[in-house]
């Protein structure tokens, strides 16, 4: 689907560096469709706008829920490689890591939508008979080597200009270099409900929303897009916001 004009723009009380345009991408949970999309729109965008330096960033949670998380990996992984995209690590990447290095948390991960992501890897669960260690083993033996070093790649935090990408949000009233990696990536209701400015604006994602939420210090651009089909990508140039 392709869109011939971008929806109205926002003005932050943050700016991008000089001849900067940064796409930022919300959280995408297996909808390699949207992402498809998305990557399009970026591309038609700055072939229609062309500028100095165009960042793409991308918030996390490329896997579970939705049915395509090794097709969302694959294209990110050439996006990183092509495009030099940042690609952060969200609670669920980090969730998958951690089954890989240990199968004793198999049952947890499946409440969070593991079940979707093996799946999609060819890693499907049979009658419960099998345990986690043989769900484990069939599940290193269809990872590709490309998702290993793609996983290698991630990052906690992306900061340019006056903005701060992370996948969650921050720690309020800790400073910046020193904010735990567990927050970035889990953190909630202390940070949305905070109201202080907190050095950058904040691009993030992890709670979902109807709609991009715009506060004085952050905006939140997870739409839900596995269950709504509503994958946000926001432009920010200078001070102005543009949704795509």
């Amino acid at each position: 689907m392709h869109r011939s004009s971008a929806r109205p723009s926002r003005s932050v009380n943050a700016s991008t560096p000089a001849d900067t345009r940064i796409y930022a991408v919300g959280d995408i949970h297996g909808r390699a469709d949207l992402l498809t999309e998305i990557v399009e729109r970026i591309d038609e965008d700055i072939m229609r706008r062309p500028i100095a330096r165009a960042i793409e960033v991308y918030l996390g949670d490329y896997v579970d829920r939705g049915p395509h998380s090794r097709t969302v990996i694959d294209l990110l992984a050439v996006r990183l490689v092509a495009n030099h995209a940042v690609c952060l690590r969200g609670n669920h990447e980090a969730v998958m890591e951690g089954f890989l290095q240990d199968p004793d948390i198999l049952q947890y991960w499946l409440q969070l939508g593991g079940m979707q992501t093996l799946a999609s890897y060819g890693v499907e669960l049979h009658d419960g008979t099998e345990t986690a260690n043989e769900v484990h083993r069939r599940f290193l033996d269809a990872f590709p080597r490309t998702h290993e070093l793609f996983m290698q790649c991630l990052r906690n935090q992306f900061r340019c200009g006056d903005f701060l990408f992370v996948h969650a949000g921050i720690r309020p009233d800790v400073p910046i270099e020193h904010q735990d990696a567990n927050d970035l990536i889990w953190i909630r209701d202390a940070f949305l409900d905070s109201t202080r400015d907190h050095e950058q604006f904040i691009v993030h994602g992890h709670t979902p929303v109807p709609r991009p939420d715009i506060r004085s210090n952050r905006i939140n651009i997870d739409t839900a897009a596995w269950r709504t089909g509503m994958l946000t990508c926001i432009a920010i140039e200078g001070s102005s916001i543009l949704f795509l």
